[in-house]
């Protein structure tokens, strides 16, 4: 019963930085117009802001593959995760790490230049974990 009223408080704190997530999202997409879209999402899976149409699946399935990496990424000695890359036949799916608490997805088209989308990608990613743990961390009053 704490750990669900805890995780409900946390829901509550991350969900106001949710404009200023979504803003970030929106920046990101004009610097690099080959992204289809964008979203930020707890790393349990709950959309905290998305520019894209299919935000919740791509959430969960993005949760997924997280704990997937993350395991992946200890276990061959590499540390902590950062990012994540697929490459499919009609474009790009990359998820990137922001802060201790949020994860970035990406959907890019296939001629994307990646050196550009991991470089855009990694300063929003930076930005939107500050927005998010900044969020965690106050008090929830306030």
């Amino acid at each position: 019963m704490r750990r669900a009223l805890r995780l409900r408080a946390e829901r509550r704190q991350l969900m106001t930085a949710e404009a200023d997530v979504l803003a970030e999202l929106k920046r990101l997409r004009v610097r690099v117009p080959q992204l289809t879209g964008a979203l930020a999402a707890s790393t349990d899976g709950l959309v905290l802001a998305a520019d894209t149409g299919e935000a919740e699946g791509v959430a969960a399935l993005t949760a997924a593959a997280l704990g997937v990496a993350v395991r992946l990424a200890e276990a061959t000695g590499q540390g902590g995760f950062r990012e994540l890359l697929v490459r499919g036949e009609r474009g790009y799916v990359a998820a990137y790490a922001a802060g201790a608490s949020a994860v970035l997805t990406l959907l890019a088209e296939p001629h994307i230049n990646v050196g550009r989308l991991h470089l855009e990608a990694r300063r929003s990613g930076t930005r939107i974990g500050e927005l998010v743990d900044g969020a965690l961390e106050r008090p929830e009053n306030t």
